[in-house]
């Protein structure tokens, strides 16, 4: 009696059990999360001294261009968090 082939086995996995792993990248400089901070920092500083009304150019009045220039520097320093590990 002849003798049938077996069925093949799919090589390819369906789903992988562990992700691929990415290339090894270079760590982010010494200074890099220190001046993240410090430009987070920066921005909390001009928001406080806007609300305080003591911002130089300000004319002694709170101005909401001072506002979004500290808002976007945190928002700047957020960002620049994901860069390290």
């Amino acid at each position: 009696m002849p003798v049938s082939k077996g069925r093949q086995k799919n090589t390819k996995k369906r789903y992988q059990l562990e992700p691929a792993r990415k290339k090894k990248t270079n760590p982010p400089k010494r200074w890099y999360a220190p001046m993240v901070l410090s430009v987070m920092g920066l921005g909390v500083v001009i928001i406080v001294l806007n609300y305080m009304q003591v911002l130089p150019f300000s004319g002694g009045t709170t101005k909401p261009g001072f506002l979004w220039l500290g808002l976007g520097l945190i928002g700047a320093g957020f960002l620049g968090t994901m860069g390290i590990r």
